[in-house]
């Protein structure tokens, strides 16, 4: 097991000054433009109870970028555990990583967020369905593209690797059976008429 850092440092090579260097302290035009191409990140958080990473989307843009130092991230409705926001409470460190569909880099932000309900943040993110109930704003500490090796590696947006939706049972099926729920579970087409009402 490896348990100290200049261990874990004898199996790899030092970083590269450009990957160090790339590394920096606020939103730029790249980075800019990146998120306002988005249209889904996951977000992570850690609390009392340990890390969670969560998915976030939204039309191209959903993540408001205030300045160079400020992103505004509403809150959609969800299933209303509010993991992230929990830990949020506890630990105000998040990470952001951002993609956009075609392109194989990524972009990570890192910083600290509060939870903002007063009335100009949560009227400046009114979109055509609705206010959100909170918006996590996040102060940005760190910036950087991330190279596209993963999404190479897993040809993410690739069709060749694209799965049938109907290899895996629903999930209303395998939350059943996951917690051995035995009434009738909801097949695909009421759950997907259900979530596109609250959207």
């Amino acid at each position: 097991m490896i348990d100290h850092l200049d261990t874990l440092r004898t199996h790899y090579k030092e970083p590269t000054p450009r990957a160090l260097a790339k590394q920096i302290a606020a939103l730029e035009p790249h980075s800019r433009k990146f998120i306002s191409l988005s249209p889904f990140c996951v977000i992570a958080t850690g609390g009392v109870d340990g890390m969670d990473a969560s998915p976030r989307g939204g039309p191209p843009g959903f993540v408001r970028i205030v300045d160079d130092h400020t992103l505004w991230l509403p809150d959609s409705p969800g299933n209303n555990r509010l993991d992230s926001m929990t830990n949020l409470i506890a630990n105000r460190q998040i990470g952001m990583l951002f993609l956009v569909p075609g392109v194989d880099e990524t972009l990570r932000v890192n910083g600290t967020a509060r939870l903002r309900t007063d009335d100009e943040c949560l009227d400046a993110m009114h979109d055509e369905r609705r206010r959100p109930k909170v918006v996590i704003e996040i102060a940005v500490e760190w910036v950087y593209l991330h190279c596209a090796k993963a999404l190479m590696r897993s040809k993410l947006w690739s069709d060749e690797v694209r799965v049938e939706r109907s290899v895996l049972p629903t999930i209303g099926q395998m939350i059943n059976d996951q917690t051995g729920n035995a009434a009738p579970a909801e097949d695909q087409a009421t759950m997907l008429a259900r979530y596109a009402k609250d959207l």
